[in-house]
Formats: structure tokens, sequence, C-alpha cells
């Protein structure tokens, strides 16, 4: 295989909800306005959807098939060695046109009890852009919920009870949120973010009313009790789980804690020259500027898929990016 980074285009499988307007200013294409999401490198596929979601690279091949073929190349001996032919990883773009419902997502061991999946659900949101007074994250908890109250609140859609329940964030570019799986969520109206996630598609949309076509969709087939189960009812503080980064400048700046180690890594990379990146599977998205990354040209905008078999390749210019990696390997 070539072991040269790949540059992408956009893959923004159709959604439930608005929004694309910001995808479509980051890539600088009107044409990218074709959705919320744009899934990127994506070896994940959406919920009972078949091929939806997928990433084709430029030779016509799925990026997981090449994966499968080839995946010490793409992914490095320790991590196909822990994970097999599985990047771990999805990375989307994100453009909230209004509040997404109150949702939360299953853990590993919910995910492989009930769905036949090693992968849970945690996710993390690094905001590139926001728009309106006020753009506004909810996420967990503000007291302990009991687990009756939670059903009591979907069974009668109280949309209201649920978003009174949770905390609340106001949120600029450069905040980074990690949401731990089973934390209930909302991303308000007017939030641009990088999402890294667990490669999965498994969410419990307790807030169904008003958002998804079909009322038995969001349980995902498992009937309100056992998709109950994988809700967090617990108090969070949003100081846990938010770190602000935008004021931050270094050749690469840490985006999210420790306890993120196990399922994604991030950082911002701030080049202004040159930066070698060390050997690994990588996702980057350019924020701003423009330079190439080896031959591969950047400009603000540019979504590119990094083989581990690439070394260390080099960037260079005059450009910020998002890099997205995969878990760290023995975690």
């Amino acid at each position: 295989m070539s072991v040269a980074p790949v540059l992408l285009p956009a893959n923004q499988p159709a959604q439930f909800y608005r929004g694309g307007a910001a995808i479509a200013d980051l890539r600088g294409d009107p044409a990218a306005d074709a959705g919320p999401e744009d899934w990127v490198a994506s070896t994940t596929t959406l919920f009972g959807r078949g091929e939806a979601g997928l990433t084709r690279l430029p030779d016509g091949r799925w990026l997981r098939d090449a994966v499968r073929a080839d995946p010490v190349a793409w992914l490095g001996d320790a991590h196909v060695a822990e994970f097999g032919a599985d990047t771990a990883l999805l990375v989307k773009l994100l453009d909230a046109g209004q509040r997404l419902p109150v949702h939360c997502h299953p853990s590993n061991a919910f995910a492989a009890e009930h769905l036949a999946c090693r992968h849970g659900k945690t996710e993390a949101w690094v905001v590139v852009a926001t728009t309106g007074p006020a753009p506004t994250v909810h996420l967990g908890f503000r007291e302990d919920v009991s687990p009756a109250a939670v059903a009591r609140w979907v069974s009668t859609q109280d949309s209201a009870a649920m978003l009174a329940a949770l905390n609340s964030a106001v949120v600029e570019p450069g905040d980074a949120v990690l949401v731990p799986a089973g934390v209930p969520h909302s991303i308000g109206e007017g939030v641009f973010i990088v999402e890294l996630q667990q490669p999965t598609d498994f969410s419990v949309t307790l807030e169904w009313a008003g958002f998804l076509p079909d009322p038995d969709a969001w349980h995902l087939g498992l009937g309100l009790d056992t998709a109950l189960g994988c809700v967090d009812p617990r108090a969070h503080r949003v100081g846990d789980l938010l770190t602000r980064t935008g004021s931050r400048v270094a050749p690469s700046v840490g985006l999210l804690p420790a306890a993120a180690d196990p399922f994604f890594r991030a950082d911002r990379l701030h080049v202004s020259g040159s930066y070698v990146l060390d050997p690994s599977f990588a996702v980057l998205v350019v924020l701003a500027g423009s330079g190439a990354l080896g031959d591969l040209p950047l400009r603000r905008g540019s979504t590119v898929v990094v083989p581990h078999a690439a070394g260390g390749v080099v960037l260079t210019g005059d450009l910020v990016a998002v890099r997205c990696r995969p878990p760290t390997t023995g975690s």
C-alpha cells in the first residue's frame, strides 16, 4: 500500500437534525453544506444503515477495507496486537444548527453485553467555532437522579425536566469537553465541534419527541428498561469534564485529560515552519492557515488520514490543526 497521508473529501450521511453551514465555511466549499455531520476517516456505519457513514478513499476502496487488508501499515504493530484491524476511532465535524436532543451512549461493558460490540461510545468535543449570543452545551446531571425519575421523563417525554436536570455551560472556541459513556448530554444550537468518539453509532435518545421520525428508534431495539440501564444517574461537575484551551499556543497543545487516553487522544498543532509527527494512525483537521503534510498541500478545511507507516511525516507552513489519534495501547 501507499504509506502517504490521504486527503479526504466531505462525507456527510443524512441526519435527523439541521446544520452544515459551518462545515461548508470551514471547507470553503458551498457543496459541503450537505448536513450537520462530516464523518472523517470513518470505518463506522450509521446504526442499522448498511454502508452509510463509511469513508471512501480516492482509489475507490472503503477505508475500512484498506485497513483490513494491511492493518499493520495503517495502525502499527502495537495497536493491531490490542485492537486488531480496528482503528478504534471515529472523528466527525459536527455543526449543531439546532439544539440536539438529550441523549447518552453505552459503555464498553453495556455494549458487549447487549449490542455484541467491544466498543461503547465515550466521546469528546473540541469546539472550533460558535455563533449566537450564548452557545451552550448541556452535560451530566446536576444532582443524583433516581432511575425511576429518568424512566418517567422518558416515558412522558418531559423535555423541560430532562434539560433542567443537566448542567449547562457556555462554550467558546478552544474548549474541549470529555463526555464519558452513560452521561446524558445535548449540544446547543450554534456550536461547531471536532468530535472524537469510539467507533460506534450507539445512541440512547432520551428526548426523542420532535427529533426522531420513529418513536421506537430511541432505544436501539433494546426496549425501555434495558436501554435506560446505560444511563449514568450520578451528579457530574462540568469543571471536571470541560477544559479551556483556547488561549494556549505551543507546537502541540494537549486537549483532553488522561482519562480520555483509553478511548482516544487529541492535540492542537500550531505550526510555524515545520513540525514532525510521530508515527501513528491519525486524523488531521486543518482549522486555519495553509502548508503541507509531506508532499500533500493543506489549507483551512483540509481533512487528512495519516497511516502509521507514513512514519515521521513533516508538517510545514503556517497553520493550526487538530490531530486525533486512537487510544493508547495497554491502557
